[in-house]
């Protein structure tokens, strides 16, 4: 199976169609093992309470999750994988972008975790989201993606979008975090987990928010890799769905639900939007000549 793209203007028969990422390889191989593992990972974390050390937040921390990596980033991984088989170009975007989720949530189970039994799981885990991302990338045609859309794409009110998100997610961390720099001691955001640092705070200011403003800016400019790393970043509903159940699973933070159903709503409408305003997508058996 071969996914192809074609002008609507044009029969996929007339159609000199472009691959966007060939069939088999090596992200298809790590991702089907991620998939697994992920699976495996979150429902022994889920199902197996006793297995963990942390203290009572860390361990409803990390039972939250496990459950949203099972019900919502494994499942979406494994139909991805086989939309994309089956021709969806759409579905490499969400790919990669459900990819990145487990790599985050892989994260977590390593450094948010106290060492436990499931620990190799976590760092297989952890390993082969990190090459399905680089294997997946590698082999993705950008260029042929990028030139599914059409001038219709709101590229700019996604771009601002993404600026708006990013700038509110990294005022809430530093506003935790710059009282805890000038007054010293050990930081109030620490209290009752256990932790040295936290692992979300790392992650989001140091690498996931300043990839998502990078991407804006490509989208703005329509870079192909802007509409794939964009694209990818709206996936990240799963990340939505995480914290809302993790919430939920913890018993805090009630009235922070309906924010956060908002923001989902948000990024529907606006993958919606980006679906809609791409050119005709078709799957062929042909080979690659």
């Amino acid at each position: 199976m071969a996914i192809k793209v074609a002008d609507p203007d044009q029969s996929l028969a007339g159609s000199g169609g472009t691959w966007v990422i060939e069939p088999g390889g090596a992200a298809w191989w790590l991702s089907a093992g991620l998939a697994v593992t992920a699976a495996a990972a979150s429902l022994l974390t889920f199902i197996v309470p006793a297995v963990l050390r942390g203290t009572t937040v860390m361990n409803g921390s990390a039972r939250g999750t496990a459950l949203v990596v099972l019900l919502a980033g494994v499942p979406a991984l494994a139909c991805s994988m086989l939309l994309a088989a089956r021709g969806s170009v759409a579905a490499v975007v969400t790919w990669l972008g459900t990819a990145g989720f487990l790599l985050y949530n892989a994260l977590m189970f390593v450094f948010a975790t106290p060492a436990n039994r499931l620990f190799p799981l976590y760092l297989v885990m952890l390993a082969l989201a990190a090459w399905s991302i680089g294997a997946l990338l590698r082999q993705a045609d950008v260029a042929a993606l990028g030139a599914l859309f059409s001038p219709r794409t709101p590229v700019r009110a996604i771009a601002i979008y993404i600026w708006v998100t990013v700038a509110l997610n990294a005022a809430a961390w530093l506003a935790r975090i710059v009282p805890a720099v000038v007054h010293g001691g050990a930081p109030a955001y620490l209290s009752g987990t256990g932790l040295t640092v936290n692992i979300v705070y790392v992650q989001d200011l140091a690498l996931w928010l300043p990839l998502l403003a990078v991407a804006a800016a490509w989208l703005w400019r329509r870079w192909p890799w802007g509409y794939l790393l964009a694209g990818a970043g709206l996936a990240g509903l799963l990340l939505v769905a995480w914290i809302a159940v993790e919430l939920l699973v913890l018993r805090r933070y009630f009235f922070l639900q309906p924010v956060i159903a908002g923001i989902g709503a948000a990024e529907i409408l606006l993958a919606w939007r980006w679906r809609r305003s791409g050119k005709i997508v078709t799957g062929s058996r042909d080979q690659r000549p």
